[in-house]
């Protein structure tokens, strides 16, 4: 797999795992850890950012929209106003690490690109925004494309659990999920994003069921075999909290579970929350699977 050269790095795929560690600059992150927006939501992000950097991070995800099941959409102008002077910072202060911006509006990621992102991180994997491509392709970004069939009619939220999805029907799991993942994948090709640009999230939590979920991450190494380098982001997601019946701020071993039996199915990044712990997770998991 050719590696990906963006800014100043070179993300060489099959050597190590690399890890996003996860800037949430909102009010309502469904893990308990969004910053507040604006000036103290810049400080608060940069706090955050020192510690990942200190603890190894690679990419730092910022995004400035909630995702959760449930969550209340946010106007471009509302979330460019909180990530921009965030992504302008990181980019001033941590020159050697890549930004990621977590949109799927062209209008945000056009500045974020301006002010220092080198990636796009798209849930809804280029089918929201028909100029995202164009934008992506115009800056030479890389982006994240994540398999997205979330409805809000299949939400459910318990107070204690959060959101999930019940009810969701796919015809098979993992051939829907690969054929939609392709179709995004060949949305970026036609827009002029080069294939060495393009990286596959199979969008945990995003549409699924739990059991799905499950299957889904012990099945990762199918969405590997599109030939694309893949992102999981299982971090302190619903399906750990209903399988161990435990809230967000208790599913730090859960989400370590996850990254570990990731990492052997496939997995080239890991999007975590919790840096510190799960870049040691993914160092010792590729001491294990990556032996040369």
């Amino acid at each position: 797999m050719i590696p990906l050269k963006i800014g100043n790095q070179t993300l060489a795929w099959g050597t190590r795992t690399y890890v996003m560690g996860i800037l949430n600059i909102t009010p309502d992150s469904f893990s308990g850890d969004g910053l507040l927006a604006a000036s103290a939501g810049s400080d608060a992000a940069m706090q955050q950012a020192c510690r990942f950097v200190a603890a190894g991070v690679d990419i730092l995800d910022v995004g400035g929209e909630s995702t959760r099941p449930g969550s209340q959409p946010v106007d471009a102008l509302a979330e460019s106003q909180r990530v921009i002077p965030v992504i302008q910072r990181l980019a001033s202060e941590f020159p050697e690490i890549l930004i990621s911006v977590d949109t799927y509006k062209a209008t945000v990621a056009e500045q974020a690109l301006q002010a220092g992102a080198r990636i796009v991180n798209d849930v809804w994997g280029l089918r929201a925004d028909p100029n995202l491509s164009r934008v992506a392709a115009v800056h030479n970004a890389a982006v994240i494309l994540m398999h997205n069939r979330s409805k809000p009619a299949n939400a459910e939220v318990q107070a204690n659990l959060g959101g999930r999805y019940i009810g969701m029907q796919y015809n098979d799991l993992l051939k829907d999920v690969k054929n939609e993942l392709f179709e995004s994948a060949n949305l970026a090709l036609t827009a002029g994003i080069p294939a060495e640009h393009i990286l596959l999230d199979p969008g945990i939590g995003f549409g699924k069921t739990v059991e799905q979920n499950l299957e889904l991450l012990n099945r990762l190494d199918e969405i590997r075999q599109l030939g694309y380098p893949v992102l999981l982001g299982p971090s302190r997601k619903s399906f750990i909290g209903y399988t161990l019946d435990l809230p967000p701020d208790q599913r730090l071993e859960g989400t370590a579970a996850a990254v570990a039996v990731g990492i052997v199915r496939g997995a080239d990044i890991i999007r975590v929350h919790d840096v510190e712990f799960m870049t040691r997770v993914a160092r010792m998991t590729d001491a294990i699977v990556r032996r040369q």
